[in-house]
């Protein structure tokens, strides 16, 4: 039966294999086919690249992170946590019921590096803002089996003892605008302050932030201590962000339901 159905194939079969043999004895012919099929490979993922504008939602609420949530960002990236949680929320039912509205593009837009992944040993975390308390994400990562047993993500205590450097964020910010991240001049040169602002309310600094990166700037102590700020602070504020940087996903999921 299956002789059958491949005898139609065997010609093709049989040139396919001829041709692969003698390519395969002549070295400049194999490089001219690797060449080809790296060119196609190529093409076929630069080519969206130029229809990025018309790619990328319009957001005219969008905003860029705060130097303290840029800093938990990073801080994200240093300790892996990538590898296990995902940021990208497909259009599929049953992850849209589960995690809420699916991923824009423009929510990505000021991300470098992107980190939309695909592997979730853990939740995704696309939406994870201000679903929990600080004092909860304080909590996980501290002692994870404290609030889910079954969780095999590693402690994190360590960054409530370790304080936060700040000195570098103005450059940070400004290797940021080069790629595109509008951060204008006050805010590259207030950075290091609008970081310990954010994290402390009711002072100077935290007007200035408010003043800087609007009104709906969350401004408190993240880690729940007062007498410094750390590198807990900063991956909380950046957590309690993450899904909040553009009204846009809510209202267009609930334009595509009506």
């Amino acid at each position: 039966m299956l002789r059958k159905i491949l005898k139609p194939f065997s010609k093709f079969f049989e040139f396919h294999a001829r041709s692969h043999y003698r390519a395969e004895r002549h070295s400049m012919a194999l490089t001219i086919g690797i060449i080809a099929a790296s060119a196609v490979g190529g093409f076929v993922e630069i080519a969206p690249l130029f229809s990025i504008d018309e790619t990328v939602e319009a957001a005219p609420d969008m905003r860029v992170y705060t130097p303290l949530e840029q800093a938990g960002r990073d801080i994200y990236i240093r300790e892996g946590c990538y590898a296990c949680h995902s940021q990208m929320i497909r259009s599929l039912r049953d992850e849209v019921d589960r995690y809420g509205p699916y991923s824009l593009a423009v929510e990505s837009q000021y991300d470098h590096p992107m980190l939309w992944g695909s592997k979730r040993t853990g939740p995704d975390l696309a939406r994870v803002g201000e679903k929990f308390s600080d004092e909860w994400q304080v909590q996980h990562l501290v002692d994870p089996r404290s609030l889910v047993p079954e969780s095999v993500m590693p402690q994190y205590a360590f960054l409530l003892n370790a304080p936060l450097e700040t000195a570098s964020l103005p450059d940070r910010l400004a290797a940021l605008r080069t790629v595109g991240v509008p951060y204008s001049d006050e805010q590259i040169e207030n950075a290091a302050d609008d970081a310990r602002g954010q994290a402390y309310p009711d002072t100077d600094r935290a007007y200035a932030v408010e003043e800087r990166y609007g009104e709906a700037t969350n401004i408190r102590f993240f880690d729940g201590r007062r007498d410094r700020l750390t590198e807990m602070d900063a991956l909380v504020a950046y957590l309690q962000i993450m899904g909040g940087l553009t009204d846009l996903p809510q209202k267009t999921q609930i334009a595509d339901g009506e």
